[in-house]
């Protein structure tokens, strides 16, 4: 089996990685970080950049389980890449971070989180940052 968490890089993605390694070892499954985003012309701040890839795959390399970092950027969204990603491997659980925003910007941004809450099939982990 294995746990997918759901990666970007601020606080909230910090924090389900840190639990997905967690939850890791104690269940001896495999670990797959991914961070993914559509692309574009644009800059997009939850794309990892180089110095934050180097930085994940430091941390799962030292952690003592089997994990793997996976990066895409090709035109899919976020949950189209983690449903992807939950049918080609046989994932028991993900885990997302999640932030606080108000109402009004949820209404006016949308929010990823609850897209991946209703659409993603496989228990899911919601974790905060601290």
């Amino acid at each position: 089996m294995t746990i997918l968490v759901a990666y970007v890089p601020r606080p909230e993605g910090q924090a389900a990685l840190e639990k997905g390694i967690e939850l890791a070892l104690a269940s001896k499954e495999n670990l797959i970080v991914v961070n993914a985003t559509p692309g574009g012309t644009g800059e997009d701040p939850s794309r990892a950049d180089a110095q934050d890839v180097e930085r994940v795959e430091q941390l799962i390399s030292v952690s003592g389980i089997k994990a793997e970092f996976k990066q895409f950027v090709r035109g899919k969204n976020a949950v189209e890449e983690l449903n992807d990603l939950v049918a080609a491997h046989s994932v028991s659980m993900l885990v997302i971070g999640l932030r606080k925003r108000t109402a009004v910007g949820k209404l006016i941004m949308g929010s990823m989180a609850q897209e991946i809450l209703m659409t993603v099939e496989c228990p899911i982990l919601a974790v905060k940052a601290n």
